[in-house]
């Protein structure tokens, strides 16, 4: 039987080509017209996973790492 990816994980996590896992910045939904221009601009970008989530990700992605 194969193995599924989890959901969850497909939804919020981008590879890129060289492997990366790219997650989107939080507090970018709702209330936004109190936070500056700059804060918004900058939540745009996506940030690397964190070291220390990487193997969680990976297992739920299943990637080999």
């Amino acid at each position: 039987m194969k193995q599924k990816t989890k959901s969850a994980a497909k939804k919020r996590v981008k590879l890129t080509g060289s492997g990366k896992m790219m997650l989107q910045k939080a507090a970018k939904n709702h209330l936004l017209s109190s936070k500056s221009t700059r804060q918004k601009k900058v939540s745009r970008l996506g940030v690397e996973a964190p070291e220390g989530r990487r193997g969680t990700l990976a297992r739920m992605l299943h990637i080999s790492k």
